[in-house]
This record gives structure tokens, C-alpha cells and sequence, in this order.
């Protein structure tokens, strides 16, 4: 059995804490103990309130040496062998609390990079980043980014993200059009991420007026919430898109309203691989995205989605209206996106994947049923 700990210090539920909590729900079904550190008030310690091993615990700000320092206590009393840090705060807070440890008590430490940002180049990030003995990046392009920072070659390693592709299966589809008040039979087009800038949602409500034109009763649905809202909902009415675009916000469901569009959009200006694209192909769904970040070693444009891009809202209009308007290839490329996500991004594969970095870095044979896998190339 091979013992990690794991620290994600985020508030709000997105793509990324849905990784960490597979992860560790992956480790504990193939039998390794996986504890879990949460923001107190966080959705990821909601969601895994329900199993045990979950400690409530987050700093403050980046450098909190008080929750360091009780970092620091669980990890002398419980003695884990790997603690995986999932992201920038949490990575500090490790670190931290690592140097609190004696070097022989110290685990090996493993850093998530889920993001296509550069690591920060003051002192303390480059200390921190140091302590790392594999930082696993969710792409290559994220993987070639650590590196051009600074990581070394050797300890950079690309693990894709992963979905559960037979759960999102068996969710039964529901109904967009009446759950959501939309036009009968009006073609629907949907995006979910956070409303944040670099998720570019601004460029897909610039696109809207194009395929309004050809297509007056289009619906483009925007799943998510954020800081933009205000600014996103006074572009779509000085558009004049009012009947056309709606922020619809976090929905409970997304997965079974997903099933209902005809086209799911990403209109990243960065974006590290993009887990609702996966949910989007793991529901068999033809995508439109920019090729932003790891987005191109999701979506084979031709094959599984078209990608266009970033910031050219006549490119993604032009995109979307193709397959709005092909019926049949978009049922071939959904087809082919479904098969991509389970062959190269099921969860199984994320999981064990990741067990084959701590087994190295602490130097284990690898587990049956996972020696022989190849990280993702």
C-alpha cells in the first residue's frame, strides 16, 4: 500500500477539484490510503465530507506560516510517503511545512500544474518549486512551459486528466429546451467554464450575431459563474442578444443538459487541457475550440471537433455554423470524441498514471496492472 496525502486549497468547485477528488477516490478503490486536505468552507471537502480521511485545513494567503505549521503536525503524525499539492497555495503550504520536518521525515513531494500560466519567477516560487520531485502537468504544453521555467526535464512529467466515462454514460439525458425555456427545436450551442477572462466568453458572444444571421432562433447556453457576469451580461445586451445568449449559471445537472446541445463550445484564450471539453466528447458531443494550451491534444481538429483561433470571433462563428448545419458530421465527430476520451483520458488511466509517478519518486516497483503503462507522451 502506498500512503499520500493530498491538499487542494481552492473554494469553488471546477475542473481541477474534481481531478484531485477521482484521484483520491481512484487510489482508495485500488487499495492505498489517500487523505485529503481541503479548504474548511470549500466544495471539494463538501463533496468528500462523506468518507473519512478528510482533514479541514487552508492557508490564509501564500505564505501562512500558521497553517504551515499544522500542516506540519499531521505530517509527523501521519507519515505519509507522497504528499501531491494540486495547487500554487497548496504547493507553498507543503513546502512550508516540509522544512518544518527533518530530512529524513521528510515525503516526497508531487506538485499538479493544471494551469498554462508561467510559474512566477521571484524567490520564494523558485524555492518551493525546487522542493518538487515530479511535478505533474495535466498537457505537453503545460509540461513544456514547467520546464522552459525551470522545472528539470526529468522531473516534468504529462499525466492527461482524466473523466469517468461509463458514469457520464449512464446519466440520462435531460431535456434543454424545456428545462430551460428555449424555442422547440431550436439548434443549441453550449459552453461551461468559469467566467473568468481567459476563458474568453466575450469572443463567443462576439460570434453570436453571425450565426444568429443564418440561424435567428439559435440558443447559446453559458454554463458557470464568475466574476465576468456583470461585464458578459451588459455585452450581450448592447448586442442586442438577449434571445439569443444566456448565462445560465452552475447548473447541478450540466451533465445531462450537455446530452441535449448540438454543439459544445470553448472559447479559451488559455487553458491547461479543458475537462468540460472531456465532458462534452465523453457525451458524445462534436466540440468547437480555440487551440489554445493542451486543447489541441484533446480535440483533433477534423476528427472529433473543429479548432479555431483564439480571440477571432468570425473563425468560431464560421466553426459553429458548419456543424450546426451538418447533422451527420456531427454524429461522426461525436462518435470519434467519445472513443478518443476512452481510450487516452479515462479516469482509470489517470489514476494509475499518477500512481506510477509517486511509485517513482519513492522508489517502489511499480503496482500490478500499472507497471507497464506509459505516461502520456
Amino acid at each position: 500500500m502506498l500512503f499520500s496525502l493530498h491538499i487542494d486549497t481552492a473554494v469553488s468547485w471546477r475542473g481541477g477539484q474534481s481531478q484531485v477528488l477521482q484521484t483520491v477516490m481512484g487510489l482508495r478503490a485500488r487499495g492505498h490510503r489517500a487523505v485529503l486536505v481541503a479548504h474548511p468552507k470549500g466544495e471539494l471537502a463538501r463533496r468528500a465530507q462523506e468518507g473519512h480521511d478528510l482533514i479541514r485545513l487552508a492557508p490564509l494567503h501564500e505564505v501562512d506560516f500558521a497553517a504551515a505549521l499544522k500542516l506540519s503536525r499531521v505530517l509527523r503524525e501521519l507519515r505519509p510517503v507522497v504528499v501531491h499539492a494540486h495547487d500554487p497555495h497548496a504547493v507553498s503550504m507543503a513546502a512550508m511545512a516540509l522544512s518544518m520536518l527533518g530530512r529524513d521525515k521528510r515525503p516526497a513531494l508531487v506538485v499538479a500544474r493544471r494551469v498554462d500560466f508561467h510559474l512566477k519567477r521571484n524567490s520564494f516560487s523558485r524555492w518551493k518549486y525546487k522542493l518538487a520531485a515530479s511535478v505533474v502537468c495535466s498537457s505537453n504544453a503545460i509540461r513544456a512551459m514547467v520546464v522552459d521555467d525551470g522545472i528539470p526535464d526529468d522531473r516534468a512529467v504529462t499525466v492527461y486528466e482524466g473523466v469517468d466515462v461509463d458514469r457520464i454514460a449512464a446519466i440520462p439525458p435531460a431535456d434543454v429546451h424545456t428545462e430551460l425555456w428555449l424555442p422547440p427545436h431550436a439548434p443549441v450551442v453550449g459552453n461551461v467554464a468559469a467566467l473568468v477572462a481567459h476563458k474568453g466568453q466575450r469572443y463567443l458572444i462576439e460570434a453570436v450575431p453571425a450565426i444568429a444571421h443564418a440561424l435567428p432562433d439559435v440558443q447559446v447556453l453559458i454554463f458557470g459563474e464568475g466574476e465576468l457576469r456583470p461585464q458578459l451580461q451588459r455585452q450581450i445586451k448592447a448586442l442586442g442578444l438577449d434571445h439569443n445568449v444566456r448565462l445560465v449559471g452552475f447548473q447541478p445537472n450540466v451533465l445531462a443538459l450537455l446530452k441535449s446541445l448540438d454543439v459544445f463550445v470553448m472559447s479559451s484564450i488559455t487553458e491547461g487541457l479543458g475537462t468540460s471539453i472531456l465532458d462534452a466528447m465523453a457525451s458524445a458531443k462534436a466540440v468547437v475550440a480555440t487551440d489554445s494550451g493542451g486543447i489541441p491534444e484533446v480535440v483533433e481538429h477534423g476528427i472529433t471537433g473543429l479548432l479555431v483561433p483564439v480571440q477571432k470571433p468570425a473563425a468560431m462563428a464560421e466553426a459553429i455554423l458548419r456543424l450546426l448545419n451538418d447533422a451527420p458530421l456531427r454524429t461522426q465527430m461525436g462518435k470519434a470524441g467519445l472513443e478518443r476520451v476512452r481510450v487516452r483520458f479515462s479516469v482509470d488511466r489517470m489514476v494509475d498514471e499518477t500512481l506510477a509517478v509517486y511509485e517513482r519518486v519513492v522508489g517502489m516497483r511499480p503496482s500490478a496492472g500499472n507497471g507497464n503503462l506509459p505516461l502520456a507522451d
